[in-house]
């Protein structure tokens, strides 16, 4: 039987980050993936949903600089140029992850590393039975197991899947034209971010069912309020306050019902349809419960720290019920490694994530938002800097967006959120999540010298504004610039010269 140091099932980003971390300690490793290494972090996910919103934006920038919603004729390309693009990104991140694997099992690191193809099932607590799709077996030891098999999207036992009339994110990225129109259901990220790829092309009229009162409603009103009319702009109808009462298809076409909050119901049909209501971890079948693993009432895998009842074996990644992001999935197993052959104690963060959303404008995220700062009743200032007043951004031609930086109410002034709104806005967080790692203020970033012209120049000038030394004054561009206070809920101006 062949033995290992540590044994991961699952291929994807947690998976691959867990197994080359592990070669750092000299630990000898087998990585089990049954289908593509890489998993959603580059099919049918983020690398090939940012891929089609990278292009869009494009192409919505063309348009805005031709015509502005003029007479002229509107950019456009074809699908098959588009699904050709997206194509190209997956062969090119696929093909690194094929030949890394490849090498490594040819070069010195051989002796360390193994992958095997197959479905891998837990028979004890350190043996693990791999199974080859021509139905060929063996099974192999491990004194450490991390459980890294990723999730799937969720449907609705009432509603059709057929992947290719009414999808989920599976079969969105495997259309053969440009629906004519799509529905999707979900206004959370994923849902907002592909009503934005289509709306930007302009070839769909997309609908976005919506539960809540406004779209985006983990985040602030003022960065939903600025995406929601940016997709009514380019033609998108948000049923907001809706629920759906049923979806199916008729004659080849989608056809769904909502009802309202007043009682009225409307019936509307469209093309295509996309699902987009969260994921499940793909746990089933793998020998969890079977050994002792807990499963939480959520279907994710109990785990204290990476770590699960079995103190041997891990679960990382969405299998883990945290924030399921590549990056998260990446440090996730990093962590569990550290903490198996490095004795780490330090436990696992969540509380500095910066996040990108790919909307128009694009967001960024880290730490508190203002909402949260009400619903915690943390008392804050809050200083806001729109992107009008931004030189990079005025050269650009883009000065839709904002920045905003939450700090606790106290001479410190220590940060504790900022959301951005904007071009470049996943470049203007990263500072600012190192200051709140650090627990320091915003002095170092009112004097650090930023490049100019830059988007980040807006960031030091918010600070700069909440110590009473900004270029522009928020009394007088009142409507660009806002500087206050939070306490219980209310706001209060703060006066500045």
């Amino acid at each position: 039987m062949e033995k290992y140091d540590l044994c991961i099932i699952g291929g994807g980003p947690s998976g691959y980050a867990a197994a080359m971390r592990a070669i750092d300690f000299g630990k000898r490793v087998a990585l089990i993936e049954r289908d593509q290494v890489g998993g959603a972090g580059i099919y049918d996910g983020a690398l090939s949903s940012k891929t089609l919103w990278e292009l869009s934006e494009k192409v919505s920038s063309v348009n805005e600089i031709i015509g502005n919603g003029g007479k002229e004729q509107k950019y456009k390309i074809t699908w098959q140029q588009v699904y050709k693009t997206m194509n190209e990104a997956i062969f090119d991140r696929k093909f690194q992850y094929t030949c890394h694997i490849k090498l490594l099992q040819e070069e010195t690191l051989s002796k360390l590393f193994s992958f095997h193809r197959g479905n891998g099932h837990l028979i004890s607590k350190n043996e693990i039975e791999i199974t080859k799709d021509n139905g060929t077996s063996k099974i192999i030891y491990s004194d450490y197991i991390i459980v890294a098999t990723g999730s799937k999207p969720r449907k609705l036992p009432t509603i059709p899947v057929d992947e290719n009339i009414i999808m989920t994110s599976d079969g969105i990225h495997h259309l053969k034209d440009y629906p004519k129109s799509l529905v999707i259901l979900g206004a959370g990220v994923i849902g907002c971010e592909f009503a934005t790829i289509f709306a930007n092309f302009g070839n769909t009229k997309v609908y976005l069912i919506d539960k809540e009162p406004r779209i985006l409603p983990f985040e602030d009103n003022d960065i939903a309020k600025m995406v929601a009319e940016n997709l009514a702009a380019k033609g998108a109808v948000v049923h907001n306050n809706s629920k759906l009462e049923r979806m199916e298809i008729i004659d080849g076409q989608v056809e769904y019902e909502i009802s309202h909050k007043d009682g009225e119901r409307e019936i509307i049909r469209v093309e295509r349809a996309l699902l987009s209501i969260g994921r499940i971890p793909n746990i089933k079948n793998i020998g969890l419960e079977e050994i002792g693993v807990k499963i939480t009432g959520r279907g994710m895998i109990a785990e204290n720290d990476t770590q699960t009842d079995v103190p041997n074996i891990y679960a990382v990644g969405d299998v883990s019920g945290h924030i399921a992001l590549v990056n998260m999935g990446e440090l996730e197993a990093r962590h569990a490694v550290e903490k198996m052959f490095a004795g780490k104690k330090a436990k696992m963060s969540y509380d500095n994530v910066c996040t990108i959303m790919f909307l128009a404008p694009e967001v960024a995220a880290v730490g508190l938002n203002e909402q949260q700062c009400i619903e915690k009743n943390i008392p804050v200032k809050i200083v806001k800097i729109d992107y009008s007043c931004i030189a990079r951004a005025i050269a650009m031609r883009r000065t839709q967006g904002f920045f905003k930086i939450i700090v606790t109410n106290d001479d410190e002034m220590k940060i504790l959120g900022m959301r951005a709104i904007g071009a470049h806005a996943s470049s203007a967080i990263q500072a600012v999540a190192l200051l709140i790692q650090m627990n320091l203020g915003i002095e170092e970033l009112a004097e650090l010298v930023h490049p100019h012209p830059s988007i980040i120049e807006g960031i030091q000038e918010c600070v700069r504004m909440l110590l009473n030394k900004s270029l522009f004054k928020s009394s007088v561009f009142k409507d660009k610039l806002h500087c206050y206070s939070l306490v219980n809920g209310v706001q209060t101006p703060l006066e500045r010269l």
